[in-house]
């Protein structure tokens, strides 16, 4: 199984778009977003949807159409995007219900889940110290 980079999409995007309003740019088109992604920009578009369900994005259309952050980097956290573009829970149990009559059958669920929920939440509270402005300055520390 491939390791999923929705988060890591969606803060380059809302980054990028910060440093292109800083450049004295209004609003971001995802085709310009997803040429400093390197990807289509459908997947752009459909990433900014779920960020704007959010409330981290805007969108215009008609003359001028194109995206705006709604909120400034310093307010939004990692957990906020992470919210955004992965609603879901980070593990999943089996989709059939395991042979009950069996002894791991029987405690599979309940060892894993505890697990689960104790990992769930270290994540939470890591994305959550950490701002989008945070990410950005070391984006560009590094850039040179």
């Amino acid at each position: 199984m491939g390791a999923n980079s929705r988060l890591t999409i969606a803060v380059h995007a809302l980054t990028w778009m910060e440093v292109h309003r800083r450049q004295g740019n209004e609003i971001s088109t995802s085709e310009q977003i997803a040429g400093s992604v390197n990807t289509n920009p459908v997947v752009i578009r459909r990433l900014l949807g779920e960020l704007q369900k959010a409330g981290l994005v805007e969108s215009r259309r008609g003359a001028g159409a194109g995206w705006t952050l709604s909120r400034e980097l310093e307010s939004i956290t990692l957990l906020d995007v992470y919210r955004a573009v992965e609603p879901g829970v980070l593990f999943a149990m089996h989709r059939s219900t395991p042979n009950l009559e069996c002894p791991v059958g029987v405690g599979i669920q309940p060892a894993m889940q505890e697990i689960y929920d104790h990992i769930e939440e270290t994540l939470r509270a890591e994305l959550a110290r950490t701002t989008l402005v945070e990410v950005m300055r070391e984006v560009l520390s590094g850039a040179g």
